[in-house]
């Protein structure tokens, strides 16, 4: 089963941004975790904080892959066409987010890819990425 890990703007600077709200452990380490633990699954990674290369890979896993995992990040809110990406492709997708977006500032409530998403896990940390996944086992493909 191959699941695609996608991450938007800012989220490689987990473990050194804002740790209070995001941890101390960079993505690149819990990926490895994710790799090791979840063997079974072809696992690929990709983040940019640039909006058109989000969508783009989105596109390129969405007709091939079993499931994408998706934080959005800042795009949550603002991206109309990064949901537009998501309704576009064939691949379930579960968005993710490490902080609990319905407990922060109010714009952060509003997400473009939400009602496109299979799911939404938001603020049980990286956790949440190994629920998606788990999810993902128990599809019947």
């Amino acid at each position: 089963m191959k699941i695609a890990i996608i991450n938007g703007p800012n989220l490689n600077l987990l473990g050194k941004r804002e740790v209070d709200i995001y941890g101390g452990e960079s993505f690149e380490g819990f990926f490895n975790y994710l790799q090791q633990k979840y063997s079974k699954f072809e696992l690929s990674y990709f983040q940019s904080n640039i909006e058109g290369e989000l969508i783009n890979e989105i596109q390129r896993v969405g007709y091939e892959y079993d499931g994408i995992i998706l934080n959005p990040a800042g795009y949550t809110h603002t991206s109309v066409a990064l949901g537009d990406a998501v309704a576009a492709v064939t691949a379930p997708l579960v968005e993710v987010h490490i902080s609990n977006i319905f407990g922060r500032e109010e714009f952060r409530k509003l997400s473009h890819v939400s009602a496109k998403a299979k799911g939404v896990i938001s603020g049980l940390g990286l956790k949440g990425y190994e629920l998606a996944l788990l999810y993902f086992t128990e599809l019947k493909f």
